[in-house]
């Protein structure tokens, strides 16, 4: 029997959910799906520079689950980019950490 998923921290919904190619009507996209997890990685390694340890913590995952969740992320990014898809950010096992004020 598998061990159970841990609910992953991510310290914020995403502001914006899609993105797409200029010019091109959605309806004529495909489309990648990116999670709130994976986005939740990307940001912390590229966006506020974390090593892949102090990321892994703060979404309170093990470093080899963090790697898997960046390395999808980089993917699937790279394929629209590449490919000329759009990208929807929705879904994955998370909870809103609340950000404490100092």
């Amino acid at each position: 029997m598998p061990r159970p998923r841990r609910c992953r921290r991510v310290w914020g919904e995403p502001r914006f959910n899609t993105f797409k190619p200029s010019g091109i009507p959605s309806n004529m996209l495909e489309q990648v799906i990116l999670t709130v997890n994976e986005y939740e990685a990307i940001r912390l390694k590229d966006l506020e520079n974390l090593d892949q340890e102090r990321a892994a913590e703060k979404m309170n995952i093990s470093q080899p689950t963090f790697h898997r969740l960046l390395t999808s992320a980089r993917k699937k990014i790279t394929e629209a980019i590449v490919n000329g898809k759009s990208i929807r950010i929705e879904g994955g096992n998370y909870e809103i950490q609340k950000r404490k004020l100092i």
